[in-house]
């Protein structure tokens, strides 16, 4: 792709919009920058915080540890987080420099003021409106469709922003919709490494650093550790998948290192990257190559979400361990026709796996996805494919892309809303 075509500098900013760095889960620490803006309109610590939340945002948030809180969880511990300690210009790191002191502050201020959290039964899965109050001073902050995008601002009864919002709006991002299949190939293969370098250093340190955390130390589950543990040791496919699920089992788990997200989610961004930069490294792949090689799961990534929405009852690990695979099959040699028929292998296997908000689980969760992601490409390999008709594939990739969005986003609503139910119910 030439450089002067409108498409190579929109995948570019594309790239740098969604591979930016969050601490924790970032549902969470949507609502923690929400609480820390709202603050910062009010001038003040609040005596009463209410948080009306979505049902999508409720589900991520209710049983995670929030980063840099001393092991607290939930809606009310990130709100709280926000209005104690939160820097709302660090933007999804809101949190990353909180105290020892600011810790105990948080823990005090919950117990004397009870953060109140509502269900907001609206159009948007994506969803926060947070309101401070301090006497007879108030302050709202709306955040809607993706993390930092916030929509309506008031102090004291004062509109100061209000902008139009739309269900899955993205409008104030670069058009998605330009992102073809062949068209990341031939980007990733032709791309000045010099435009992304920078961008895919700093994700190649921060989600291999918090992988190397989550096998050394003890979180959740400890997937990672379990799969390293079982598995032979000089095995390449292994050390990926088992590296990329101890991200997760760190990220869940409240560790404190930044992440490299993908799609507005952390673990989508550790399932993109890992399993590939693992791989690359243990097959000895020049720099170069696995520069491209993270540049095609990235965008494959991004293009498969983009259809499903950020937030869905669809489990946006299957999309970064197909993505992965088509990652790993670049590294290995392989083409666009490899490419292509890894990720409609892999979404033939996995598609449909739920997400059931974040938690542990979703470290065994990617271990699957990115199983199924490198099940597709070795199947290919060996001469075999699922094909259009068989079930939800279609023939041709894009074609198959839409019906998997249509599954996550359309199809899985009802789902979405029993999740829901269930998890409130326990």
């Amino acid at each position: 792709m030439d450089k002067t075509n409108v498409k190579y500098n929109a995948y570019l900013q594309i790239l740098e919009e969604e591979l930016v760095p969050a601490m924790g889960c970032t549902e969470p620490i949507a609502i923690a920058y929400g609480a820390a803006k709202a603050r910062e309109l009010l001038g003040a610590l609040p005596d009463q915080v209410v948080v009306e939340a979505s049902g999508n945002i409720i589900k991520n948030v209710k049983s995670v540890v929030v980063p840099n809180t001393g092991g607290l969880h939930g809606i009310e511990a990130a709100a709280a987080a926000g209005v104690v300690a939160g820097q709302p210009e660090l933007l999804l790191e809101v949190i990353s420099q909180v105290t020892p002191e600011q810790q105990g502050e948080m823990r005090t201020y919950l117990k004397d003021h009870p953060v109140r959290v509502e269900f907001l039964d609206g159009d948007l899965v994506f969803d926060i409106q947070i309101t401070l109050t301090k006497g007879e001073r108030t302050a709202k902050v709306r955040i809607a469709n993706y993390h930092t995008n916030i929509v309506r601002m008031e102090r004291n009864g004062e509109i100061l922003l209000d902008l139009p919002v739309e269900a899955d709006d993205e409008s104030g991002l670069t058009d998605r919709n330009l992102l073809t299949m062949s068209d990341i190939y031939d980007f990733a293969q032709t791309v000045d490494i010099g435009d992304v370098k920078e961008l895919l250093d700093r994700q190649i340190d921060c989600n291999t650093a918090i992988a190397r955390e989550g096998l050394t130390h003890s979180y959740g589950a400890n997937i990672g550790q379990v799969i390293r543990a079982a598995s032979p040791g000089d095995d390449p496919i292994a050390k990926a998948k088992s590296a990329a699920a101890a991200g997760s089992d760190a990220r869940m788990g409240g560790c404190e290192m930044p992440v490299i997200i993908n799609s507005g989610s952390g673990n989508q961004g550790i399932t993109a990257s890992v399993p590939v930069i693992v791989y690359g490294r243990e097959m000895g792949v020049s720099e170069e190559k696995l520069y491209r090689a993270l540049v095609l799961s990235n965008l494959i990534t991004i293009h498969q979400k983009t259809r499903i929405g950020r937030l869905s009852a669809y489990c946006g690990a299957v999309s970064a361990g197909a993505a992965a695979g088509a990652g790993i099959a670049y590294l290995d040699g392989g083409g666009y026709e490899e490419i292509i028929h890894t990720v409609v292998n892999a979404l033939a296997i996995v598609s449909g796996m739920i997400c059931d908000g974040a938690k542990a689980s979703c470290a065994g969760k990617i271990a699957a996805a990115i199983d199924a992601g490198v099940l597709g490409y070795r199947m290919y390999q060996n001469g075999q494919q699922f094909y259009g008709g068989d079930g939800i594939l279609s023939h041709g990739v894009e074609k198959t892309l839409d019906n998997v969005g249509r599954l996550g986003k359309i199809g899985m609503r009802s789902t979405d809303k029993e999740i829901l139910q269930i998890m409130l119910q326990t």
